[in-house]
């Protein structure tokens, strides 16, 4: 007899382990996600990428605007899970949801717990320049991400690695992790692992102001920096007053030439900005506020006064 589950997710990277539990065969009573907000220019409500997925799917949907309500854990209390999973809903759980299920909450969380608790796991993990992160399948209790640990896999960073394609990565393993762990955790195969808080590390909330650049950074953490805070809020520095994005970059193979933020040319086609440790960080593609992205060739036909000015720290 398949398994009945009531999943709780909200943005794109948690449709993986939605399409996994449906392809494994398990019985979905329920899926729960944040409320439509307001989205685009006519700030008209927009649904989660997970309840769009969910009525394509034929999926119940709920969308309760706070578990304080009696009927909002009445109604979950209704649908009988065996078991709850989560992949970044974006809520807490209250006590009385998280002992309601008879096998209780699995979180789908994108670090190596106890390592990166809280929001911001992958960025974190980008900005301190680990050279791999993983996935942990954690039975939720009522601390923030404090639950014991049922199963991890680690995952390398690459190069290449943004925010945006970390996260994708990372709950992709996840929900594979996830489909082979939940029979054996039902059948009690499993033992949760108690967290060791003494290694324990926690992340804060990302701002817009995370994305400003110091360029007496060293050039391999703004490089970091350019591609943890990719797609949002994304690295940016201040040109002739206004926002200037950088969108790729590079940590180049030559010294930077004069002050932190000076802008000059590694060759034709090629820009550099010097940084604090004395080599170049190479950008590829910017956007200046108001504009389209550009690649640097077709940005310095349009802006040549670029090369020469120096970017504030």
């Amino acid at each position: 007899m398949a398994n009945t589950v009531v999943f709780m997710g909200t943005p794109a990277n948690a449709l993986p382990v939605l399409g996994a539990l449906l392809g494994a065969g398990h019985l979905i009573k329920g899926v729960y996600t944040q409320p439509d907000r307001p989205a685009g220019r006519g700030r008209g409500l927009e649904a989660s990428p997970v309840k769009q997925e969910a009525l394509l799917r034929g999926l119940p949907v709920y969308q309760p605007p706070s578990w304080r309500a009696p009927q909002a854990l009445q109604g979950l209390a209704a649908l009988s899970p065996d078991v709850i999973v989560v992949a970044a809903y974006g809520r807490i759980l209250p006590p009385e949801v998280l002992r309601l299920p008879k096998y209780g909450c699995l979180n789908v969380h994108p670090s190596l717990l106890p390592h990166y608790r809280g929001p911001s796991p992958v960025v974190t993990a980008l900005l301190d320049g680990e050279a791999a992160t993983g996935v942990t399948i954690m039975a939720m209790d009522e601390g923030m991400d404090t639950g014991p640990v049922v199963a991890q896999r680690v995952v390398p960073v690459e190069d290449a690695d943004t925010g945006d394609a970390l996260t994708q990565r990372l709950f992709e393993v996840g929900a594979d992790l996830l489909v082979e762990s939940l029979p054996r955790w039902i059948k009690g195969e499993l033992e949760a692992v108690p967290q060791d808080p003494g290694k324990a590390t926690l992340t804060r909330r990302i701002t817009k102001e995370d994305g400003l650049m110091d360029w007496r950074q060293p050039a391999a953490q703004l490089w970091r920096q350019v591609r943890a805070l990719d797609p949002w809020p994304g690295a940016y520095t201040l040109w002739q007053g206004k926002l200037l994005k950088v969108l790729d970059a590079s940590v180049a193979g030559g010294p930077g030439r004069g002050a932190p933020g000076q802008v000059f040319l590694l060759g034709e086609g090629r820009l550099g900005i010097a940084t604090g440790d004395g080599v170049a960080l190479e950008v590829r593609r910017l956007q200046l506020e108001g504009r389209r992205p550009l690649g640097v060739v077709e940005f310095l036909r349009g802006h040549p006064d670029l090369v020469g000015s120096r970017l504030p720290s």
